[in-house]
């Protein structure tokens, strides 16, 4: 018998109206704004209603590196939140929002897989609410009112070779990386490079996961440093009187999602920026607010635990307060023998020795998420080519570092197949005590907290910074951002900069070629190896596959 694609599952759902799904909560009507029968946006006086509540516990969900193979880490994350509710634990999900570029590029959507996903699947995939599209045109609003301020007469001195902000386009689209702007009559205004990023790396992004209301909003919308003067002074959004109308773009976006998974688990989900070029996190906003009304809040980061989870510690956490009880740590034995050498055709067959030799990648992120002082639970995401042999070899190998581990099934069973690892967690929480504490002190300069994460996450053994990467640094201190966390871009495939090293690099140095400031958001981005920030598409898109159907129906997502 066929499989059935996560496409055909998801319209094959029979979802509840999402004032059910409040019920659950207790949420009103009244404190929903309805986008449809399916999805709904909290209201500004729900969040405030809510914030005195007492708080439940944080599950942090990440994973290995990626690779071709695929480790399912959302997947895990709505298949745990399933299984704790059917446990009778009062359980919210919280998940980032999926960006256009990869659903149109090679990744595909993120919304879950199998019998774990969340619904309804095309609309997360796709526009949902309009999140994505304020965020884009409020960057862009920005970058317009920038060009126009010079064309006006430049009144604050801008140095046009000085200009930092970007344009944002929510695609990948690597023909706009670089590009010229202003070329034709005079009044189509001043010529001049200029490039776009893909809407997740926007720092307006970061800026509305991290902000806690709207006059926080504000108020880091208004320190986005644009450019700089010919004087070398910052020039900021509101130097340019951008803030409000950027604020009323976002009104609705800054409300957090409620949404529900198939077996009808209530999900916030909310903002997005990847995790490789930015922070990786959903919104704070969302993350309290499931914790204000749970016992149990099952939340993500982007990628490996090298990036999302770091991020998620490291600057997330540290900005808003949040303190996680245990973090799940996502593995596939098909992974993990890719780790160890093995072709991707070929990670069906039984192979100790590769899986022996791959598993060091799942060594180093057990022994980083430890070094916060929070407990671990790893999973394995089963695949049916596993072998027992193979399972019970990691299970050994993670008791004997001090780490709980559990098979999970929910791609098949949904809620059922992650009843152990739900068991798990939960004997966890109640019998780890959570230490957690960032891995550097705010006081530490820039250079050492980079190399603190390149050295203690990364497994490098130091850090080359290019001689412009340490002018922007001291000019990022002198300008009194020292204290800020660092949000480090680099490449998901490998512990390293170099996405070709896979398993666990030793004897080599991470890159740093360039550093800028993202003060409304509130960390200082450091650019590793051979980064971008406006990804490009493969040969064959997913894209191609994509299409609607004579009943109306999207196919072809993923």
């Amino acid at each position: 018998m066929a499989v059935k694609s996560d496409i055909e599952i998801a319209q094959e759902a029979k979802m509840l109206h999402i004032r059910e799904v409040a019920q659950k909560l207790s949420i009103t009507e009244d404190d929903l704004e309805y986008y449809g029968r399916y999805k709904a946006k909290l209201t500004e006086e729900y969040l405030s209603k809510v914030q005195g509540n007492k708080k439940g516990k944080l599950i942090l969900v990440t994973a290995i590196n990626p690779t071709p193979a695929g480790e399912g880490k959302t997947t895990t994350s709505v298949g745990l939140g399933d299984a704790l509710n059917r446990l009778g634990y009062k359980t919210v999900i919280a998940l980032r929002e999926p960006s256009l570029g990869p659903c149109f590029g090679i990744k595909g959507g993120a919304a879950g897989g199998g019998y774990a996903q969340v619904v309804p699947m095309e609309d997360l995939n796709l526009h949902f609410t309009g999140d994505f599209h304020a965020i884009t045109a409020a960057n862009n609003l920005l970058a317009a009112l920038l060009d126009n301020h010079i064309q006006q007469g430049n009144e604050l001195g801008i140095d046009t070779r000085q200009i930092i902000w970007k344009r944002a386009e929510d695609m990948n689209d690597r023909a706009l990386r670089n590009i010229v702007v202003g070329l034709g009559a005079k009044a189509d205004g001043v010529p001049r490079e200029d490039h776009f990023v893909i809407t997740v790396a926007s720092e307006i992004m970061a800026i509305l996961c991290l902000a806690s209301d709207m006059n926080d909003l504000k108020a880091r919308l208004s320190r986005i440093i644009v450019a700089y003067t010919r004087d070398g002074e910052p020039v900021t959004a509101k130097d340019l009187n951008a803030v409000g109308s950027m604020a009323a773009l976002l009104k609705d976006a800054i409300k957090p999602n409620l949404v529900q998974t198939l077996e009808h688990t209530p999900v916030i989900v909310h903002g997005g920026p990847f995790a490789n070029i930015a922070h990786g996190c959903n919104s704070v906003r969302a993350t309290k607010t499931a914790l204000s009304i749970s016992d149990y809040t099952v939340t993500e980061a982007g990628f490996g635990a090298d990036l999302g989870a770091e991020k998620f510690l490291d600057i997330k956490c540290r900005i808003a307060g949040l303190k996680p009880d245990a973090v799940v740590l996502v593995a596939t034995i098909r992974a993990l023998k890719y780790n160890g050498g093995v072709a991707k055709a070929d990670l069906g067959t039984e192979n100790l020795e590769a899986l022996k030799k791959g598993i060091v990648n799942l060594e180093k992120h057990i022994e980083n998420i430890q070094k916060y002082g929070v407990p671990v639970v790893v999973t394995l995401n089963a695949f049916l080519t596993d072998t027992q042999a193979e399972m019970d070899y990691v299970k050994a190998f993670c008791e004997e570092r001090g780490c709980k581990f559990a098979l999970s099934e929910v791609w098949a069973k949904g809620g059922e197949g992650g009843e152990a690892l739900a068991k798990e967690v939960i004997e966890t929480i109640n019998t780890k005590p959570s230490n957690y504490a960032p891995i550097y002190p705010d006081d530490m300069s820039l250079q050492d907290k980079i190399t603190t994460v390149s050295k203690e996450i990364y497994g490098a053994d130091g850090v080359n910074f290019a001689p412009a990467a340490l002018r922007q640094l001291k000019k990022i201190e002198e300008m009194g951002f020292g204290k800020l966390p660092v949000c480090m871009a680099k490449t998901q495939y490998s512990l390293s900069d170099d996405p070709a090293l896979l398993g666990r690099p030793r004897d080599y140095n991470i890159t740093v070629r360039e550093a800028y400031v993202s003060a409304g958001a509130g960390f200082v981005v450091a650019l590793t190896g051979a980064i971008v920030t406006m990804p490009g598409l493969p040969k064959r898109p997913a894209a191609f596959d994509i299409d609607v159907n004579e009943e109306g129906k999207i196919v072809g997502l993923f």
